[in-house]
């Protein structure tokens, strides 16, 4: 006998918005706000975007968060939650996968709904670099005579178990120097593709492409991404010293993502849901995918979940309109895009990618999930895809059709 209640079919996961923040520079104009107040502020947007959904209705926030050692703790899903307004009924829940936090949490939200644990759902992702504090373990023994070392919870590894084989733990930066290696990536190369990074996404803010999804903060003097160069050259990129490797090194400042504060969210329903906030969707969600890699090699971790997730949505690279691929580094970029001969290069990071917007480690996958659905909006149809690389070596990916 069928219990009526087994919800018995996957539902179908709509993407109605999504918004983020400028992204700001390291001890720039976010610096002054707090992780729980930036991610408060993008919860808020999408409910006023959306006047007739009942917030009460919402049946969970999920929200990336790669650090959680500062004001971000305690769960800062569920104080951006009441930070925004919305009913204390509502819950929220934090993830952390790293730089891949945020698209974490749009999977898991898109899981909830597409199996029938939710209706209506918000999801997304936030980081405060500039406010991640210094952290001070606890001495093995009271009262020690000796300094104590204190971590900065930035970025990287800290407090590194000393059981982990040490080929794993190299600094990302040195990992991003290994694949250029592997792949004979060159240092002009990484250069020119740093560049039209900051090219496109120069362009895409003139042509008013990020006016659908950015919402400044009120009371802060950022209107756009802090950290786009439009008058950067390959001349002043080319003069930047390597900066994890002394000698023979090719990663510098220049073809790196900087260190960033920012906050992105995306509202997600079913069918019902959808009647109920009375908007239409911007895409919809196809299929998920995450794999591991050896740590060292964390950069090419999208390569073989890319693969995955595109065969679990039945498209191939041909298939792509978009694809939004977190530029960590130049090198680890392109030892990606080295792995997939069959995709055409000019669909990858059309507006420009975290080279130059940057990359707030928990709010850059849900940054990009929400730039591949409004670039599928304004295109009116097609395929979209989002991928990040993960520190400790895992990918992430992402499929959305419209």
């Amino acid at each position: 006998m069928t219990d009526p209640r087994v919800r018995d079919h996957v539902r179908d996961v709509y993407i109605v918005d999504a918004v983020r923040t400028p992204v700001g520079k390291y001890g720039g104009a976010l610096a002054s706000v707090r992780p729980d107040d930036l991610a408060a502020h993008v919860v808020k947007a999408l409910m006023d975007r959306t006047p007739g959904l009942d917030p009460a209705r919402i049946d969970d926030v999920y929200f990336g968060d790669a650090n959680g050692a500062g004001e971000d703790n305690r769960n800062v899903a569920r104080m951006a939650v009441l930070l925004a307004g919305l009913p204390a009924t509502v819950p929220g829940v934090t993830v952390n996968r790293l730089c891949g936090s945020g698209l974490e949490a749009v999977i898991q939200a898109a899981r909830a709904i597409a199996h029938g644990d939710a209706a209506i759902a918000v999801a997304g992702g936030v980081e405060s670099m500039s406010r991640a504090p210094y952290v001070l373990r606890k001495p093995e023994r009271a009262f020690p005579a000796g300094h104590q070392e204190m971590f900065s919870s930035t970025l990287g590894w800290r407090m590194v178990n000393p059981r982990m084989a040490p080929e794993w733990t190299v600094s990302l930066g040195e990992g991003a120097e290994l694949i250029a290696d592997a792949h004979g990536i060159t240092r002009e190369q990484q250069d020119v593709f740093a560049l039209a990074s900051h090219q496109k996404a120069a362009r895409a803010w003139r042509e008013g492409a990020y006016d659908a999804e950015v919402v400044p903060l009120p009371d802060v003097d950022l209107a756009r991404d802090e950290t786009i160069r439009e008058n950067a050259s390959l001349e002043s990129l080319s003069k930047l010293k390597p900066v994890f490797r002394t000698a023979g090194g090719t990663v510098t400042a220049g073809n790196s993502s900087p260190l960033n504060d920012g906050a992105a969210a995306l509202l997600l329903v079913d069918e019902e849901g959808l009647r109920a906030t009375g908007r239409e969707p911007l895409a919809r969600i196809r299929a998920s995918a995450v794999t591991g890699i050896e740590p060292q090699l964390f950069g090419l971790g999208p390569v073989e979940a890319v693969r995955r997730a595109l065969e679990r949505s039945g498209r191939t690279f041909a298939d792509l309109a978009t694809f939004e691929l977190n530029e960590a580094f130049a090198a680890q970029a392109l030892g990606c895009i080295g792995q997939w001969p069959e995709l055409d290069p000019s669909v990858v990071n059309p507006r420009g990618g975290a080279l130059a917007i940057g990359h707030p480690l928990g709010a850059s996958g849900a940054r990009l999930a929400g730039s591949v659905a409004h670039q599928l909006a304004a295109q009116g149809s097609g395929t979209g895809l989002a991928a990040l690389c993960i520190g400790v070596g895992q990918g992430l990916a992402l499929v959305l059709e419209r």
